[in-house]
């Protein structure tokens, strides 16, 4: 299995303060990566440097070639007023003018993510799990094979959070998506994650979820 990413002396200032210092990590294709941390470690930084929306401070990192991101935020509640159903909420970023495969594509995805169904409820009626399964939906219609999950179960009940984690893994499994989940839920985490970073300290250490350590939190 070769890497999709390579993380090497990744370093973080900001002003006098440093975020994180020398962070050096792979990721392999196709595997699931669990972020974990206390708050102000650095996750968010981190990612935002993947994302290329900050640049480190020193260090570097590199994706394979032909790498696509996609991008699932955390719950954000969306006003009972919103008037786009879920469907056209998954085709914001389509083109205005649908040809006949953007429509199949945006029908596929609302089938992946188990929202076909219900493609017609607006949005400011779904449940917070649908919700999040719409954001998931509108980041799979660019095919990404990497998806970055930024905290996407936080505020979900313990049902919605399993929705939505059950088909993270069926996309790892059935397109070998290589998923990184930030989170603060270790036990979620240990269910559906292969591996962790760990980010503490401005340090991070990487191994199996299986052997993640509670005395690390």
């Amino acid at each position: 299995m070769s890497d999709i990413l390579e993380v090497k002396n990744l370093s973080m200032r900001f002003d006098k303060k440093t975020v994180f210092s020398d962070l050096n990590f792979n990721l392999e294709k196709g595997s699931t990566t669990a972020l974990l941390g206390p708050n102000g470690t650095g996750k968010t930084t981190l990612i935002s440097i993947l994302m290329k929306m900050l640049a480190p401070t020193t260090g570097s990192f590199k994706f394979a070639d032909g790498v696509k991101l996609g991008y699932v935020p955390q719950f954000r509640n969306i006003d009972a007023e919103y008037p786009l159903s879920i469907e056209a909420f998954v085709g914001l970023n389509a083109p205005t003018f649908k040809k006949r495969e953007v429509k199949e594509a945006i029908k596929n995805q609302l089938q992946e993510t188990n929202l076909y169904e219900i493609r017609h409820t607006r949005m400011g009626e779904a449940s917070g799990g649908q919700k999040q399964r719409a954001y998931l939906a509108q980041a799979l219609l660019d095919h990404p094979n990497v998806i970055i999950l930024d905290e996407a179960t936080a505020s979900l009940d313990p049902m919605a959070k399993d929705e939505l984690m059950k088909l993270i893994r069926h996309l790892n499994e059935k397109h070998n998506i290589t998923v990184l989940f930030v989170t603060h839920d270790v036990a979620l985490a240990q269910k559906y994650m292969q591996n962790y970073l760990y980010l503490i300290n401005g340090h991070i250490e990487q191994g199996e979820m299986a052997q993640f350590k509670e005395a690390y939190e």
